[in-house]
């Protein structure tokens, strides 16, 4: 196994120490995991996806129209 270095904030850090029991490495090798597998998983729906980029542009402006609608943004 190899070793990675991670800059994370000192409060966290601090919240971190105050368990100690936990297995922290394992915590992240496990999200970084299943963060990978969701990755996978939308490349291989978008490989068969028919959508073009402005396709894929124009659901995305209209999501973050509604999200900013729905949280009193515009």
């Amino acid at each position: 196994m190899v070793n990675i270095t991670l800059a994370i904030p000192k409060e966290l850090k601090e919240e971190l120490q105050r368990h100690r029991e936990v297995n922290w490495s394992g915590v992240i090798r496990r999200a970084l995991h299943e963060h990978l597998r969701k990755i996978e998983i939308a490349e291989a729906i978008a490989q068969k996806s028919k959508l073009t980029k402005k396709d894929v542009e124009e659901i995305s402006r209209k999501v973050n129209r509604a999200v900013a609608k729905n949280h009193g943004l515009l």
